[in-house]
């Protein structure tokens, strides 16, 4: 490719070291463009090319993001707080400005992702999509069968009836709960309406997205290969093959 700028560049704007740095990296084969392992001498044009090192994202000022945050108990899901508590964003590192898909309330734990990926953002957050949502609650009490029957069928919240969700025991006052909505505190709620508060609320899945090993507080570049899952699992799927290499 003629035009566009030098991939070495773009890789150290993006905050891969140096030059030079950036040259060993494509040197090594780490990096790729479209798919394609990149090579020295090769130019890019980041608005429409997808550069990747080590098969994550490179975050140029026009490539789109994806982290994955494990959140910790105390921190509050939004871009700035006037109460001077931690926000998610700073637990995260972005050279490009993100936002938090979706929230976490401040006292609930687990999976937050966070991009710049607006159309994305708005299809895993919108009810039509069904992305489910893996919660591990503790409770106060160990709920009857009874109670784990109500909360699969659906509780009759505030806000009306909830959907069917996925409900089991998992060990005495601890049920996993999967839900399809995104009500505001809806397994807090469900939970409480048969009459059990929750104590600890931790997300472990979104969609297709899990991560065991990630510890409170830290984050990571969501790979190709996940980004593409979750594309599928919303239907953007002009976006898959316009944008995600094979």
């Amino acid at each position: 490719m003629d035009e566009g700028e030098r991939l070495q560049k773009t890789l150290a704007r993006a905050g891969y070291g140096s030059r030079r740095a950036c040259e060993l990296l494509i040197d090594a084969g780490r990096v790729t463009i479209d798919g394609r392992v990149a090579a020295l001498g090769n130019r890019v044009n980041p608005e429409v090319q997808m550069i990747c090192v080590d098969g994550k994202l490179a975050p140029t000022s026009q490539s789109k993001v994806y982290f994955l945050l494990n959140k910790p108990d105390g921190v509050v899901t939004t871009a700035s707080d006037p109460q001077g508590r931690t926000t998610v964003l700073e637990l995260v590192e972005s050279p490009v400005r993100i936002f938090p898909v979706g929230r976490l309330d401040m006292n609930t734990e687990g999976l937050l992702i966070l991009t710049n990926d607006g159309r994305l953002a708005h299809l895993l957050t919108h009810p039509s999509s069904g992305i489910a949502k893996e919660y591990l609650a503790r409770v106060d009490g160990d709920p009857s069968p009874g109670a784990l029957r109500r909360l699969r069928e659906g509780v009759e919240l505030e806000d009306g009836v909830t959907a069917p969700a996925q409900v089991s025991r998992v060990s005495e006052g601890l049920i996993r709960i999967v839900i399809h909505e995104g009500r505001n505190r809806q397994v807090r709620r469900m939970c409480a309406s048969v009459g059990h508060e929750v104590t600890r609320l931790v997300r472990t899945r979104i969609g297709p997205l899990h991560d065991a090993t990630l510890s409170p507080g830290s984050s990571r570049q969501l790979s190709l290969s996940e980004v593409r899952r979750l594309m599928e699992a919303v239907g953007m799927t002009e976006e898959l093959a316009s944008t995600m290499p094979s």
